[in-house]
């Protein structure tokens, strides 16, 4: 690498010492010595991928050098400088690359998909889009405690066109929430030139629709970065609202090594080439006369060693053992329930009022609970559950939230990471889809793949009966008992409903916690006013019964204890509650006691958590059946409007004609 005698690139001195010069070349000089070794690592097959960030070092090292050490920082693919600013040890970062125990995911995940609170870096998954809403999460935990804080995400020209670019920059303009969003205009996204991707000129002036400032600058200049950024962050940490920062600058390789550049025009890199920011910074200190050869030169070997040395402790760590029993437990974040009985005066409560008294009770014990959803605040929710919520306790831990489930559910995932706790209210479970990605990928896999839980409890109202069509009925729980780092939780009564929502609020680990509408007002109980918990993952025995048994939860149980009085059939019904963690010993020792058993659900049949339950049972259980395991639910349809043909829909009818048709085998 060597130096030009004059710059490209203009740079304003300002007030910066010797030393702070020096220091922002060095940063730069460390990611760009450490691609060119990785490069030739690849080509030896001793790194499996790379995404360089060669000639977007300003971008990183810039606004990483503005932030402080405690703010949280969330990158992508090519932000090496990012990593190398924080000071992470290389031999960690080579560790991680080459999948060895001492990187960040214990061989889970590879290249910048991790994070590490330690050095307040969060890193991206995938599908680029999601960090945007975990980066205002952190934000609003800053706004909340008034820590005077900021948190910094970065995108690419292509993640601008996904919706949690969208979503994101909304939620947090609307909220005020300190956060600088970074764009990284490289010129492509894989082989997506800009102007395919989006047709404004700049993507800065996108800032004007959210209502927020907005800005374009040289992401090659890393003083203009440093300087942006420092001061932006200096005001956003006094006055907090989210800011957008369009960096521009260009993809000097392929989107990964593999895939090349032939699709770009040379003239391209013929422009882009003496705009180097690492070459034309290092010729403008030798034009100020604070580096001269000698001291390049001795920088350079200095990290070569440093670079030398890491790699020799990443070679030497042992690889990656599997250990079955250890992959299974790191699925979920360590909690033992320790349980909470109540005592004191009881009252006769509907289902819906002991899920808005356990949302109460939560609240006064958690102080650092934050709730979200849509209409949940002044108005208290489309069923009224959170009433009054917004008087008691603040507009701050009682939030409306635009239409934008995943935006929400990231902001719940980034207050976990500053230790905060989050319920997020899905109007219906229906809508739930919108916020897929979140919960599925990035709720359910995060501790898995680096050890950060997710705090957060997602509300499910949920089910059919009531004549409400294909998007407001449907009962969705099979979508996430097959997610592994979900728990599922599905109550049939008010007593365990809250129960359970508190014992889910103590839990660490992120929570599906499905409520029946068509329960919400139709069952009551005499239930504890005082604050109790019931454990996740124990079923319940509903009813004692000798001829058979029928394994169900939510709605089911109801069903199967109405027919049971109806035909005289005397069925012992198993209330699961929990369906991820299953408690197969409460399955296995009902199986045991009757020898024939119904699965029943109101979710359809194929794919429903029915089948899952009835191959245990064929499976473990087999010798202690007389009879076929005999499933029964709802059509494989989706849920119709008529409620001639929801009617037909639901199992209520065909669970009668199984269980007579049972006990005749």
């Amino acid at each position: 690498m060597l130096s030009m005698t004059r710059p490209n690139i203009k740079y304003k001195r300002k007030k910066y010492s010797d030393e702070q010069l020096t220091e922002l070349y060095l940063r730069l000089l460390k990611p760009r010595m450490i691609e060119e070794k990785m490069l030739k690592l690849l080509r030896q097959g001793k790194i499996s991928k790379w995404f360089s960030g060669i000639g977007q070092e300003a971008i990183s090292v810039g606004v990483s050098s503005a932030l402080h050490e405690d703010e949280f920082i969330f990158p992508m693919h090519r932000n090496l400088g990012v990593f190398t600013t924080r000071n992470i040890p290389l031999e960690r970062l080579f560790c991680q690359w080459q999948g060895k125990a001492l990187g960040f995911t214990n061989g889970r995940d590879r290249s910048f998909h991790f994070g590490t609170t330690d050095y307040h870096i969060v890193g991206m998954i995938s599908h680029l889009g999601p960090q945007l809403a975990l980066s205002s999460g952190v934000a609003l935990a800053h706004k909340l405690a008034g820590e005077g804080k900021i948190s910094v995400a970065f995108t690419g020209e292509g993640g601008t066109s996904e919706g949690d670019f969208h979503e994101a920059l909304n939620v947090a303009s609307v909220w005020k929430l300190p956060v600088i969003f970074v764009i990284e205009n490289n010129g492509y996204g894989l082989s997506t030139p800009t102007s395919e991707q989006y047709n404004c000129i700049r993507l800065a002036d996108r800032g004007q629709g959210y209502g927020m400032e907005s800005m374009e600058i040289n992401g090659n200049n890393i003083l203009e970065v440093y300087e942006t950024i420092s001061t932006l962050a200096e005001d956003l940490r006094e006055n907090p609202r989210p800011i957008l920062v369009e960096c521009n600058t260009f993809r000097m390789r392929g989107h990964e090594e593999a895939s090349g550049t032939k699709y770009v025009p040379k003239e391209l890199f013929e422009e882009w080439e003496p705009k180097d920011p690492v070459l034309n910074f290092e010729a403008f200190l030798i034009k100020e006369n604070i580096l001269d050869t000698t001291k390049i030169e001795a920088y350079k070997a200095a990290f070569k060693k440093e670079i030398e040395d890491g790699l020799k402790i990443a070679e030497n760590q042992p690889a990656i053992v599997s250990d079955s029993k250890k992959e299974l437990e790191d699925v979920y974040a360590p909690y033992h329930h320790i349980p909470t009985s109540a005592s004191g005066n009881k009252t006769e409560k509907r289902f819906i009022d002991a899920i808005s008294d356990g949302l109460k009770l939560a609240m006064k014990k958690h102080d650092n609970l934050v709730l979200m959803g849509q209409d949940i605040a002044d108005y208290g929710g489309v069923f009224k559950v959170t009433d009054g919520f917004m008087k008691e306790f603040g507009k701050g831990r009682v939030r409306n939230t635009p239409l934008c489930e995943s935006a929400i559910l990231g902001i719940g995932l980034g207050l976990s990471i500053k230790k905060w706790k989050a319920m997020v209210e899905m109007q219906f479970s229906d809508f739930v889809t919108c916020g897929f990605n979140q919960i599925i990928n990035n709720l359910a896999k995060t501790h898995y793949r680096w050890g950060q839980n997710a705090d957060v409890v997602v509300r499910m109202p949920c089910g059919g009966g009531m004549g409400a069509g294909p998007f407001h009925s449907q009962t969705n729980e099979a979508w996430f008992t097959h997610t592994p780092g979900l728990k599922v939780v599905y109550p049939s009564n008010p007593h365990d409903a809250k129960g359970l929502l508190l014992a889910s609020f103590e839990d660490p680990n992120p929570v599906m916690f499905f409520e029946h509408k068509g329960l919400y007002r139709s069952v009551s109980e005499e239930i504890p006013d005082d604050y109790y918990t019931v454990e996740i993952g124990k079923a319940k025995i509903a009813r004692e019964g000798n001829d058979l048994s029928v394994i169900t939860y939510g709605t089911g149980v109801h069903w199967a204890i109405r027919t049971a009085e109806e035909t005289g059939i005397d069925m012992e019904v198993l209330d699961l509650r929990s369906l991820q963690p299953l408690d197969y010993d409460a399955i296995a020792a009902t199986v045991k006691k009757n020898n024939k058993v119904i699965v029943l659900h109101e979710d359809c049949m194929f794919g429903g958590i029915g089948g899952e339950i009835s191959a245990y049972i064929s499976e473990h259980l087999f010798e202690h059946l007389d009879g076929p395991v005999v499933r029964c639910a709802s059509m494989d349809t989706p849920v119709p409007f008529s409620p001639i043909l929801e009617k037909d829909f639901l199992p209520i009818d065909r669970f009668v004609e199984k269980a007579k048709r049972l006990m005749a085998w």
